[in-house]
């Protein structure tokens, strides 16, 4: 199942080149690269960037996360997502991730929108911070008020794609046009055909959706 006018369009999060090219092998449509997934994912090395978007040829999506744990972020972290926002950039990145909440659980619109201005020309997704805030609905308005900021990526504010399946389609109609919705949660090769069967979105995410590429990197190296 791959991204096709008929197929919805895979995206495989990956933490290095090797499980890279073997979501690309496995017929992954995107790639979300990204660094440390035990800490949730943070933004790679500069030098593991440029050698993604070189060496991966499906359109590779780069995470930019200074650190693991919540989304509310001092200056020299800002700071520090600023600068990999520019070198991604200067290298020719085409999409990054990235989310920003403020104290009171809700999307932090001054900064999320000073760096997805900053990314442009970039495409800019709001990573799964929207399923930790106070009032999904209400954040994805926000959202879609600001300027560069393409798609949302969730898990319905729920454990698993499925589990949040009733917030997601709500989105996804709700925000037709505006947002691009990603689903997202515990979405693998193994399931993917009943996910979507009930949630008939157009793009899904997950680091095991089109097989278990740590496993096989494992398996490679072995």
């Amino acid at each position: 199942m791959t991204g096709s006018s008929n197929s919805p369009i895979l995206e495989a999060c990956v933490e290095t080149i090797q499980q890279g090219l073997l979501a690309e092998n496995n017929h992954a449509d995107r790639i979300e690269f990204c660094y440390r997934l035990d800490h949730g994912g943070v933004t790679p090395g500069h030098d593991l960037i440029r050698t993604a978007i070189n060496t991966i040829k499906v359109p590779v999506k780069i995470l930019i996360r200074p650190r693991g744990g919540d989304f509310i972020y001092s200056d020299s972290e800002v700071d520090k997502m600023k600068s990999d926002i520019r070198y991604c950039k200067s290298i020719g990145v085409e999409e990054i991730v990235l989310g920003a909440l403020n104290k009171k659980g809700e999307v932090d619109y001054k900064l999320t929108q000073m760096l997805a201005k900053l990314a442009i020309p970039m495409k800019v997704t709001f990573h799964k911070a929207i399923d930790v805030v106070n009032n999904f609905m209400s954040s994805l308005k926000t959202l879609s008020t600001m300027e560069n900021i393409d798609s949302v990526l969730t898990s319905g504010t729920k454990e698993n794609a499925l589990a949040g399946k009733e917030y997601i389609k709500l989105a996804s109609k709700e925000f037709s046009g505006l947002l691009n919705i990603i689903a997202a949660g515990s979405i693998t090769n193994q399931n993917i055909k009943e996910i979507h069967s009930e949630l008939n979105m157009k793009e899904y995410h997950g680091k095991k959706i089109v097989g278990d590429l740590i496993y096989e990197e494992y398996k490679k190296s072995h």
